[in-house]
């Protein structure tokens, strides 16, 4: 099985991320988990896909946070990965995937409940 250049990169910044991420000593950042990165062909950006566990203040908190660490991210990165001639440009976006699994989690639920019930009182 042969994987692209890009999606070893997306992996390697993936896992980097994630403990750069688990580092940042900013107390007003809470349960961050990087869930995906996906890499430009030219591996010149990458979009790096994250959720939070909490409130809306604290992903809005959590977004500021990540923002302002993208600089020190990539040169810690360049440091780190000498592999790469060039560390992407770091975008930050939040990953609504959790949250739609969740609501799809729910919403079946619902409707094996209302099933039961319904074969119940049948």
């Amino acid at each position: 099985m042969s994987f692209k250049r890009s999606e070893r990169v997306s992996e390697l910044l993936r896992h980097e991320i994630s403990q750069l991420v688990q580092q940042i000593k900013d107390p007003r950042l809470g349960f961050v988990t990087i869930t995906e990165v996906t890499i430009g062909r030219d591996l010149s950006d990458a979009k790096v896909f994250y959720s939070v566990f909490g409130s809306e203040e604290e992903k809005k908190v959590a977004a500021e946070i990540l923002a302002s660490t993208v600089h020190s991210m990539r040169k810690i990165l360049g440091r780190k990965l000498e592999s790469l001639r060039k560390v992407p440009a770091l975008t930050f976006v939040y990953d609504k995937s959790p949250e739609r699994a969740q609501r799809v989690s729910a919403l079946l639920e619902q409707l094996s409940k209302e099933r039961d019930d319904a074969a119940q009182t049948e």
